[in-house]
């Protein structure tokens, strides 16, 4: 397949619902080959799923950075579920603080989300001093069939150690999906993702600063986004709702347009 077949397909996907991003990505590498399945499934954020730990039991998020074949690994035990012997293990160094950064986010999810499902995965590179990872959150609220709020939180981060400092890449993308019904209104379902980059120089006195590093800037990041979101999703939602639909009647908006017109007439009047 040639880069332009490539970029016409991700050109499409963007095109199409996000809400259901999953099903419009498996119909479209049936349309254009396994020749860009590969290459398709690692540039399209899907929304996450969850998976059980076998050995401790707790829940996981799954994605394409912690598969190999058709199984994932858990962060908890570093096990693949189905198991695979000869799956893709992290060094001894990076397991022990992917470790770390699991326990780290997990007390973030809880104080941030008060609920929901994080997972943080790390992995070696081909170059040297350099490795990368990914912070994974999941949030999803039901209040009963018509009511159903999803966050999904992917956060990539590059890092590259230094003397005493590191240097650390991170894109970040949310996926939200919010869907209200009720009889009397009908159905709204507000679906989109955001993407954003930065990079960031930090001291590095022992590598297990790299925990604190990678939190902070997660959080900002979050913080910044989140904000995005509000003013994207909720402010312009209700800017267009405003201007399609008054809770004035047209009698009393007729009323108020004539006083406007009548005082206007008197104030030019007076010239």
């Amino acid at each position: 397949m040639s880069e332009e077949q490539f970029d016409l397909a991700l050109d499409l996907m963007r095109r199409l619902a996000p809400s259901n991003t999953s099903n419009n990505l498996v119909r479209l590498v049936k349309l254009v080959g396994p020749e860009l399945e590969e290459e398709l499934f690692s540039a399209v954020d899907l929304p996450l799923t969850t998976g059980t730990c076998a050995k401790s039991g707790r829940q996981y998020l799954k994605c394409d950075y912690n598969r190999d074949e058709q199984s994932y690994r858990s962060p908890w035990s570093s096990e693949y579920d189905p198991p695979l012997p000869e799956g893709n293990q992290p060094s001894f160094r990076l397991r022990r603080l992917e470790v770390a950064l699991n326990d780290a986010f997990d007390v973030y999810r809880d104080l941030y989300y008060e609920g929901g499902v994080s997972s943080a995965y790390l992995w070696d590179t081909d170059d040297k001093g350099v490795f990368a990872g990914v912070v994974l959150v999941k949030k999803v609220i039901t209040d009963g069939a018509a009511e159903t709020g999803v966050w999904d939180s992917i956060h990539v981060i590059e890092v590259e150690e230094k003397s005493k400092a590191a240097h650390y890449k991170l894109t970040s993308t949310i996926i939200l999906n919010l869907i209200h019904g009720k009889q009397n209104i009908g159905e709204l379902n507000l679906s989109g993702n955001l993407t954003r980059q930065a990079e960031h120089d930090l001291p590095l006195d022992d590598p297990s600063a790299h925990v604190g590093n990678i939190g902070r800037i997660i959080e900002d990041m979050e913080i910044k986004m989140r904000n995005a979101l509000h003013e994207i999703y909720f402010g312009k939602t209700k800017d267009i709702a405003n201007d399609l639909r008054s809770v004035q009647s047209l009698a009393e908006a007729k009323k108020q347009a004539d006083i406007q017109a009548e005082l206007v007439g008197k104030l030019l009047s007076r010239k």
